[in-house]
């Protein structure tokens, strides 16, 4: 079979193309709903199969490697097998991993599910962008742009609040079982509805296997030793230097093979258009927001306020609720305003509203974030939208499906390596901080003495022996220091997160302007 395309997918009845759009948006909606749909039912996943906070964390992780793994492979995949019977073979291998998670008995048995549910639902993300661009023309690209954009943002944003909500109402299987109806769906519509192009059988053949091996070994050692690394002291443990190693030597030659091989797994050579490489640029600085934001607030309200699945998914609500609000007005500005302007405007409300995380307290609940989380949901909507048209509508559509891997694939790394340099960060300055306090708390000083007589006092009155009583009130004095750090480590890290943007704002002014037209099937 060829991979030649018969019928121009774009002259196809209008309803069909929206409908084929639509169910490839379902499924892209639950792959990277799955990324943080866990993030606020830690505590139960961990309970119901007697997991540690370390082990815990693998179970975010370990998908969004796979994905990291998968994504770039997706346009070479589409190529050989058709973006409708890859796109339907992913739905049905996401949608049986999920029933595996759920059925899932350990930790073990969960973090090997969770790697295989995120390798399978992977080729669901970059077809969805390449397919919008190829089924839509003019204007409505734009529609299929922000509708695919605000997708993107807004499944992560609110993944924590739906997993909450499930997790109070039934239990943490359900985040998983979710999958199967809509996955069901889109594994069974998919295929009489759409129409992209055809499989051609023979790319087997002359595969980039060595392309795939080498950015294999690059991407998952890397995030092997971002993930590791915090907890291993780094490179006082063998295995992290190992690693290292293999993902250096294997990333240099994997950037060599990708700029000197004739048709290479990834594309980098994309990246000489200025817009798109400006485009991976800012994908990966919005993955970094989108991804940290959601990994540390769960963190902070569980660790620090103790609040449970439920109450952590109302307190991230705001961040879902603006940015939906934020789509209509976006929707009208797109049609008025320079697309530049909406993506400075987008980057600045998403910088400040990481930025007003730092002044947080102990006591900070959902009223002290509405602030932050609606300046971050206006953000996304403003921000990632144009990211995506600026960045895939600037290569012509021969281009595409390997410059969609990369630039799908910035996103998500951007979001892994976020989150393990956040977790570092967590680890070291807690250590600063908490040192630092404990310098101040001395039984010298009066607000010391102060606080444990107080309580003395109390504990002496419930213990009734002054041993215990002193025993528990520098147990309370361990735990406020303790929290105190805690907090001021969080606002550290916001802060740094924050100045992530300051990146992305700087290099919006070397954006060329934005259209919606296409360009000539020999831009280069």
């Amino acid at each position: 079979m060829t991979s030649s395309v018969p019928l121009n997918p774009a002259n196809q009845p209008t309803k069909q193309r929206v409908f084929a759009f639509a169910l490839m948006c379902l499924g892209f909606f639950m792959a990277t709903l799955d990324i943080q749909i866990v993030a606020s039912s830690l505590k139960d996943i961990g309970g119901g199969l007697s997991a540690s906070q370390d082990e815990l964390s693998w179970v975010q992780t370990a998908y969004l490697i796979a994905e990291i793994l998968v994504i770039p492979m997706s346009g070479w995949l589409s190529k050989v097998f058709s973006t409708r019977w890859l796109f339907v073979a992913s739905a049905v291998g996401f949608t049986v991993t999920s029933m595996l998670c759920g059925l899932a008995w350990d930790i073990n048995s969960m973090i090997l599910f969770r790697g295989l549910q995120g390798a399978a639902g992977a080729a669901m993300i970059p077809t969805v962008f390449t397919t919008a661009f190829v089924l839509f023309p003019g204007k409505q690209r734009l529609i299929a742009s922000t509708t695919i954009g605000a997708l993107a943002s807004l499944a992560p944003a609110i993944g924590p609040v739906i997993g909450g909500w499930i997790t109070s109402q039934w239990s943490w299987h359900w985040l998983f079982y979710l999958n199967l109806v809509p996955g069901l769906v889109v594994a069974f519509l998919v295929p009489k509805f759409v129409h992209i192009d055809e499989p051609d059988l023979s790319l087997l053949k002359k595969g980039d296997y060595l392309g795939i091996a080498l950015m294999s070994g690059f991407l998952g050692c890397l995030e092997y030793v971002l993930e590791e690394g915090p907890r291993k002291n780094w490179f006082g443990d063998d295995v992290i230097i190992t690693c290292t190693w293999i993902s250096a030597i294997c990333g240099f030659l994997f950037i060599v093979h990708a700029f000197t091989a004739k048709d290479p797994i990834v594309d980098l050579r994309a990246l000489a258009v200025r817009n798109f490489a400006i485009g991976c640029l800012l994908s990966f600085v919005t993955g970094i927001g989108i991804f940290v934001a959601v990994f540390l607030t769960p963190l902070f309200l569980s660790r620090v306020r103790d609040l449970d699945s439920l109450q952590i998914g109302i307190a991230l609500l705001s961040v879902g609720v603006f940015q939906l609000l934020a789509l209509g007005a976006y929707a009208l500005a797109s049609r008025l305003v320079d697309m530049r302007w909406l993506l400075l405007f987008g980057l600045v409300c998403f910088g400040l509203g990481c930025y007003f995380y730092v002044p947080l307290t102990n006591d900070w609940g959902w009223q002290q974030l509405l602030l932050p989380q609606a300046l971050r949901g206006i953000g996304q909507q403003f921000a990632v939208p144009p990211i995506v048209t600026m960045a895939l509508g600037s290569l012509p559509q021969s281009r595409l499906k390997s410059a969609s891997g990369l630039f799908n694939l910035m996103r998500n790394l951007g979001g892994a390596i976020g989150i393990a340099v956040s977790a570092t960060m967590l680890n070291d300055r807690l250590n600063f901080h908490y040192l630092r306090i404990s310098e101040s708390v001395t039984t010298g000083s009066p607000e010391t003495e102060a606080f444990l007589s107080r309580q003395f006092a109390h504990w002496g009155s419930v213990a009734g022996d002054a041993l215990n009583a002193t025993n528990a009130g520098l147990a309370n004095l361990h735990a406020l220091v303790f929290r105190e750090a805690l907090v001021m480590t969080f606002s550290d890290t916001f802060y740094v997160l924050a100045m992530c943007f300051a990146v992305g704002i700087v290099s919006v002014i070397f954006v060329r302007p934005i259209g919606a037209a296409p360009p000539s099937p020999d831009a280069h």
